[in-house]
């Protein structure tokens, strides 16, 4: 039975990573933060603290799945310093540990942001692009995979790095239940000219590639891009949770300049660019090299999102 380390196993997708590895019927060692986290059901807890100080149980594990990391906005002067220890030197840490234990296999969980924040409609996101990472967060990441590489070349150590879009499913939180909260209310939603398209992964879809990548000897020393097998425009995003929730989709047609030109005066034209620009991911090398496709569809995804949103009103 293989043994797996699995940190920010009490996360979004650590929860449903350990689901996954369960089932497979892995040995998962769940790295929680604190006495207080909860282990995902079928795990060993093990408790680690912060990841920049934790000393780490290794003893027969044979993978690390690295999931713990800073993703939300930071602001500030030590802003940068907070990214890099967490998500650079903290995993180049926990690498070289493991690499010292005699872990075979290291997967990094990374980000399509890396690649940067967004391509031509026709012009999708490869492995072979270049990184072009435009903001802390994403230069962070890009810096703990050349760490990564490095801790590669000197030990031998099977890094596999993932980079993903958006991911959402069952617990998502931010934009993504912003949306669905909106379109449930029946708010008209001034996106209905946006002719976009934008690669998103199912949590299910993730987990599975994930532990796909965790025992593929493909796999070895690969940078993958993860997405669900389609793109979607933002419209129809909103139309496919619309019909999930059974409710009808208020889409008013404002042009897109004038979207921008809103959210740039209101401070929000971040939030606006990831609604009307495109963001598509080509992951057919992942596809191929693994021999793995996407056990969801998109709109399987959002109904079952949905679903566990409709739960909480219970």
């Amino acid at each position: 039975m293989t043994r797996v380390l699995v940190t920010g196993a009490s996360g979004f997708v650590g929860r449903a990573a350990c689901a996954e590895f369960v089932n497979r019927r892995w040995s998962v060692l769940a790295a929680l933060r604190s006495a207080g986290s909860i282990a995902p059901p079928g795990t060993e807890p093990g408790i680690v603290g912060d990841v920049r100080s934790s000393q780490w149980r290794l003893d027969g594990v044979e993978v690390v799945v690295h999931l713990a990391a800073i993703a939300h906005q930071l602001r500030g002067q030590q802003a940068d310093a907070v990214y890099h220890a967490v998500n650079c030197a903290a995993t180049e840490r926990l690498a070289r540990a493991a690499a010292g234990a005699g872990v075979k296999r290291f997967v990094f969980m990374s980000s399509i942001k890396v690649n940067g924040e967004r391509t031509p409609i026709d012009r999708p996101y490869t492995s072979s692009d270049a990184p072009h990472p435009e903001d802390r967060y994403a230069r962070s990441k890009h810096a703990a995979e050349q760490a990564l590489a490095r801790v590669a070349a000197e030990t031998g150590l099977e890094v596999v790095v993932l980079r993903p879009p958006l991911v959402y499913g069952p617990g998502v939180r931010a934009n993504f239940l912003r949306l669905i909260r909106l379109v449930e209310r029946g708010w008209p939603l001034p996106l209905g000219a946006v002719e976009n398209r934008r690669s998103l992964i199912y949590l299910g879809n993730l987990a599975h590639l994930l532990a796909t990548a965790a025992s593929s000897p493909a796999a070895a020393g690969r940078t993958l891009l993860a997405a669900d097998h389609d793109a979607v425009s933002t419209p129809h995003l909103i139309q496919w949770i619309a019909q999930a929730l059974g409710v009808q989709a208020r889409l008013a047609r404002v042009p897109v300049p004038v979207l921008k030109l809103a959210g740039t005066l209101t401070g929000m034209g971040r939030e606006v660019g990831r609604l009307a620009d495109s963001l598509v991911v080509d992951a057919g090398d992942t596809r191929t090299l693994l021999d793995w496709r996407p056990p969801y569809t998109t709109q399987q995804g959002i109904a079952h999102t949905v679903g566990w949103y409709r739960s909480l009103a219970r």
